[in-house]
C-alpha cells in the first residue's frame, strides 16, 4: 500500500465529464489499496473569470476580499469531485483550506504555506476515505488566502510533504518532461527521470511543465514528483505503470554524469533594457537595480560594457539587462523616475528577444558545454546578445526570430535527438 497525492489541473477538471474521468482514475488507485488525497485546480478559465469580476468591481480591490472570490473556483471543483467519487462507490469528502487547516503567511493573493494540519486528514485516509483538497488556498488568522497563480502545484507538493506521501502525481495536459518542446523538435525524447535541480532550472528558464515554486518545495522536502497526462483515455493503466517523468534527487539516478545535457528550454517572455552613459563609479549599478528590486521586478541577464568617455570628461559605461516582458513598462517608468540618481543618458528597450538555455547536471564534470553552444549558434549565424550561467545551466539571449532554429540545432548538437520521431 502506498500513500499518494494526486493533483489535477484546470484542463483535467474542465466540466462534469472530465471530473467523472478524474474520479474513475482516482478510484483505480483507491481500489489498489492505496491511501489517496487529491488536490484540484479550478475549472480551466474559471480563475481568470473570477479575477475579472474583482477588477470590474474595483481597480483598487482589497486583496483579502480578492482571495475570498478567486478561491471559490477550487472550492467548487473539490466538492464536485467528492460527489463524483461518492457516486461510483468511493468514500470521499472535501477538505477546504481552513478545515485542515493550511496555514499561510499574511501576503494575501501571493501567500506562502507555513504549515498544514494533518491529524484529521490522516485519520480519514487511514479509514479508507479519499480526501479531496482544493489547491491554491489556505488561511491566515481566520481569513482565506491564495498562493498566487499556479499555486495548486505548490499545494499538492506541500500536502505530499505534510502527509509523508510516497509520491505526488501531477496530472497535466502533457505526458511528461521532454528534452525540449516536441512541437519545435519532433525528435524530442521524454525523460524517465529528472533531478530536482534540473527541473528547477528548466522551469525557471521557460519549461511550462511545473510551476517553479512547487519544484523548489519538492527539492527542499524530498517529495518524489511524477508528471503524467490526464488525457490518456478512461482505460489508462495505473499511474506508476505509465511512462511519465519522475522528478527525484540525484541519488535515484544512476550514472548522473553520463547525460551531459538533460534539456533545452526557451522563453520569449523577455525584454532587454539598455541604459547608456551610466557614470562609471562605485554604487552606480546598485542605483539601477535597487529600485527594480524594491518593486519586486526580477532582473535576469546583466552586461556592463567596458568604460568609455561620455559626452563630458567623466568615464561612463553602458548597462544592458533583461526583465520579464510583462514588467517592461513598469521597469522603464521606475528607471526614468530614478534617472537623476542613476545619471544615465538614454534608455532603450527591445522585446524581440528570446532566452535559450541548455540544462544538465552533467555540466559539473564536463568542460566545453558553453563552447559547443556558442559554436553551434555561430555556425548558423545566430548572434548572442547576452549570456548568463549557473553550475548546471548556460543561457543566451538571441533575436526572437531565431528561437526555434536555435532550439533545434542545439538539441542535435548535444545528441538529444530520438532515433524515431515522437508520436
Amino acid at each position: 500500500m502506498a500513500r499518494i497525492v494526486m493533483k489535477f489541473g484546470g484542463t483535467s477538471m474542465a466540466g462534469i465529464e472530465r471530473i467523472r474521468s478524474v474520479a474513475a482514475r482516482v478510484k483505480r488507485e483507491w481500489e489498489a489499496g492505496n491511501q489517496v488525497a487529491v488536490v484540484v485546480s479550478a475549472m480551466a478559465g474559471e480563475t481568470d473569470r473570477l479575477v475579472g469580476f474583482c477588477r470590474e468591481a474595483s481597480s483598487l480591490y482589497d486583496p483579502k476580499e480578492y482571495d475570498v472570490v478567486v478561491s471559490a473556483g477550487e472550492q467548487i471543483t473539490s466538492g464536485l469531485l467528492a460527489i463524483a467519487l461518492q457516486a461510483i462507490g468511493v468514500p470521499a469528502r472535501s477538505w477546504l483550506g481552513w478545515q485542515l487547516p493550511v496555514q499561510t503567511s499574511d501576503a494575501f493573493a501571493k501567500a506562502r504555506i507555513e504549515d498544514i494540519g494533518t491529524d484529521a486528514l490522516l485519520a480519514s485516509m487511514n479509514a479508507g476515505e479519499v480526501a479531496v483538497v482544493p489547491g491554491f488556498q489556505g488561511v491566515h488568522k481566520g481569513r482565506i488566502t491564495t498562493l498566487g497563480r499556479g499555486g495548486s502545484d505548490t499545494s499538492a507538493v506541500a500536502l505530499a510533504a505534510a502527509v509523508k506521501a510516497d509520491r505526488c502525481d501531477i496530472y497535466t495536459d502533457v505526458d511528461g518532461v521532454y528534452t525540449t518542446d516536441p512541437r519545435i523538435v519532433p525528435r524530442a525524447r521524454k525523460l524517465k527521470r529528472v533531478t530536482y535541480e534540473e527541473m528547477l532550472e528548466l522551469a525557471s528558464v521557460g519549461a511550462k511543465v511545473l510551476q517553479t515554486r512547487s519544484v523548489g518545495l519538492a527539492m527542499k522536502e524530498g517529495v518524489r514528483v511524477q508528471v503524467l497526462s490526464s488525457f490518456t483515455g478512461d482505460d489508462a493503466p495505473m499511474a506508476d505503470t505509465l511512462p511519465g517523468t519522475m522528478i527525484v534527487g540525484e541519488e535515484e539516478i544512476q550514472d548522473v554524469e553520463r547525460q551531459l545535457i538533460t534539456g533545452i528550454a526557451h522563453d520569449k517572455n523577455e525584454a532587454k533594457i539598455t541604459l547608456t552613459a551610466v557614470p562609471d563609479k562605485p554604487g552606480a549599478v546598485a542605483s539601477i537595480f535597487t529600485p527594480l528590486a524594491d518593486a519586486s521586478i526580477n532582473v535576469d541577464m546583466i552586461i556592463q560594457n567596458i568604460a568609455h568617455q561620455s559626452a563630458g570628461s567623466a568615464s561612463a559605461t553602458d548597462v544592458t539587462f533583461t526583465v520579464p516582458a510583462a514588467d517592461l513598462a513598469r521597469s522603464i517608468e521606475i528607471l526614468n523616475q530614478a534617472r537623476g540618481a542613476i545619471g544615465f543618458s538614454e534608455i532603450s528597450h527591445d522585446t524581440r528577444v528570446a532566452k535559450v538555455s541548455v540544462v544538465g547536471v552533467g555540466m559539473r564534470s564536463h568542460a566545453g558545454v558553453a563552447a559547443t553552444m556558442f559554436q553551434t549558434l555561430g555556425a548558423r549565424g545566430i548572434n548572442i546578445q547576452a549570456i548568463t550561467t549557473s553550475e548546471i545551466k548556460v543561457s543566451v539571449l538571441i533575436e526572437e526570430d531565431y528561437t526555434e532554429l536555435a532550439v533545434r540545432v542545439l538539441h542535435t548538437a548535444y545528441g538529444l535527438d530520438a532515433d524515431e520521431v515522437a508520436a
